[in-house]
């Protein structure tokens, strides 16, 4: 079967905070100036905000420029913050320290990004955006120059062997004069983009966290709406980046997480075993007495911030949100900066697209040049400028990093003169020889759990009989390179149980990967040690469903 195409002026891949307000903004600009423009969002999950997961307090900022009649339009925004905390954890105690100043929360909101995304995409549809969930952005489409002319979503019906079955169906090609790619963290499109145009040359690595976050129904008598609580320390050591969020939502619902630096360096580590180890902190575990947990996930951060934010531009298109990392280290903030970066874009291609008038109008890709000019313009990159440094320093250690953090921030407000540098995480990790094994105690089934009744509560879902989108480069060397340096760090660092290492009949190990399992957290295709396993999406609609989260 050949493929169906359908032609739009721009088409969005990523149904996130980035991808909709760029889509929702276009709309505006085209509406405003009487000039048409067609724009389409394409995601894989389910549904739009399916595979949404943020801890998450939400500064408003973006979101008041884009939609500043959001609370009369009524976007799930219900929860202030009423009390900020920090503190210092040990094993058994808990030191309170001053909230830096850039975790100080009033007129931000405890929020379920995964709803608020929800309702943009209701917001985008009203404003005349094409939505489609359930369709992956699968391939790239180039034309004869060069250039980037939309993308393909999956086929869908093939089998394991890659066959089709009686249920195939080819994707469908979408055309773009302009292609936005809004795949969040290390999506497998922008990766092919960058290594393609070299969108990374002259900029340092990105690095990386993964935040394994669960949603409690607590006791009403432990539970306070509005309460935001952030730890640093204990369970990770004093060498390994991390840190953990409380956020009390409303209706008697918690979020904790933690997020774990994916440049640890201990291949024994597990920071899904670090995680589950933190609820049973005395300073924590009470909120959890006589609660249920009842949901799950995990999604790997962009934390580079600005000194690893590659070339945004590329022939035919744009990088924005997560895709290129725009988070905020030191307000531990993605949202409204993601938002923003979308916003830019749509008033660089609203503008681009006016510019090159009617003479494109058969499709042919526009370049859009001052993106980066708009975002250095903006309130984004000189926010992201003045605590490029945060992160890094880290790398000394924490009592290294928080000394420099109150230096930077406090002192000479983000103003020094240098510039800190990154280290690519999968580049970290020590032989396991020389490491200390860590034992992790079994999980009790009431405060602390398995990776498999976790990923059941994530309500993950992949038809088994498809192609594994965890592909090897070369399936020798999880033994014989990763198991035998390492100690196969494959299974611990995945926090879904997607690989283990298992014994043949004849007594020889192989690498084992229960695909079905994946949350699409992406952690395998960032911290493998020989940059092995690739992801890469699998059939559009199937992974996480994630309710409110």
């Amino acid at each position: 079967m050949s493929r169906e195409s359908m032609q739009y002026d721009v088409v969005i891949v990523g149904g996130g905070p980035a991808g909709l307000a760029c889509a929702i903004r276009i709309r505006q600009l085209a509406s405003a100036s009487g000039h048409e423009l067609s724009v389409c969002v394409i995601e894989k999950g389910s549904e739009v905000g399916a595979h949404i997961l943020s801890g998450a307090v939400f500064e408003p900022r973006a979101l008041d420029e884009l939609l500043p009649d959001w609370r009369e339009r009524g976007a799930p925004l219900n929860t202030p913050v009423s009390d900020d905390r920090f503190l210092l954890l040990t094993h058994k105690r808990s030191v309170a320290l001053p909230v830096p100043p850039s975790l100080h929360n009033k007129g931000n909101y405890i929020i379920s990004l995964a709803n608020l995304c929800r309702w943009l995409g209701s917001e985008a549809e009203a404003a005349g955006v094409d939505v489609f969930a359930g369709f992956a952005g699968a391939e790239i489409l180039y034309d004869e120059h060069g250039a980037v002319r939309g993308v393909a979503t999956g086929d869908m019906g093939v089998d394991r062997h890659g066959e089709h079955t009686g249920n195939y169906q080819p994707g469908i090609e979408l055309h773009a004069r302009v292609t936005i790619i809004a795949e969040g963290c290390r999506g497998s499109l922008a990766r092919e983009l960058m290594e393609r145009y070299s969108l990374r040359q002259g900029v340092g690595p990105q690095t990386y966290g993964l935040g394994i976050k669960e949603l409690w129904e607590i006791d009403p008598a432990r539970h306070r709406a509005g309460t935001v609580l952030h730890t640093m320390g204990w369970p990770l050591d004093s060498a390994t980046y991390g840190g953990s969020f409380l956020y009390h939502l409303e209706g008697n619902q918690v979020a904790i997480g933690l997020v774990v630096g994916l440049g640890y360096r201990n291949p024994h580590l597990s920071p899904f075993e670090e995680f589950q180890r933190l609820k049973t902190h005395p300073a924590l575990r009470d909120t959890f007495a006589g609660g249920r947990r009842i949901a799950y996930g995990a999604r790997a951060i962009s934390a580079g911030g600005y000194q690893a934010i590659p070339r945004l531009d590329f022939p035919g298109g744009l990088l924005i949100g997560d895709s290129a990392g725009f988070l905020n280290f030191a307000k531990i903030k993605g949202s409204h900066s993601a938002m923003k970066s979308g916003m830019v874009a749509a008033e660089a291609v609203h503008a681009a697209l006016s510019d090159a008038g009617e003479a494109t109008r058969s499709g042919a890709a526009v370049q859009v040049t001052d993106y980066r000019a708009r975002l250095d313009a903006s309130w984004l990159m000189p926010e992201l400028h003045a605590v490029r440094n945060i992160k890094p320093a880290f790398r000394f250690g924490l009592w290294a990093g928080l000394a420099h953090a109150a230096l930077d921030t406090q002192l000479l407000r983000g103003r020094v003169p240098w510039t800190l540098r990154h280290h690519a995480d999968h580049e970290q990790l020590l032989p396991a020889a020389g490491c200390t094994p860590i034992d992790y105690p079994r999980p009790d089934g009431v405060l602390t759990f398995d990776r498999l009744s976790s990923v059941f509560i994530s309500n993950t879902n992949h038809e088994e009989n498809q192609p594994c989108h965890l592909q090897l480069r070369d399936d020798t060397v999880p033994v014989a390179l990763n198991r035998a340096r390492y100690d196969g760090p494959e299974a611990r660092y995945c926090p879904a149980g997607v690989y283990e290492f298992v014994t043949n009949a004849e007594g020889s190990e192989r690498l084992q990967i229960n695909a079905q399992n994946c949350v699409h957290c992406k952690t395998c295709d960032i911290k493998d040690p020989t940059q092995n396993i690739r992801w890469v999406v699998p059939q559009g609609g199937d992974g996480p469903n994630y309710p409110n989260m």
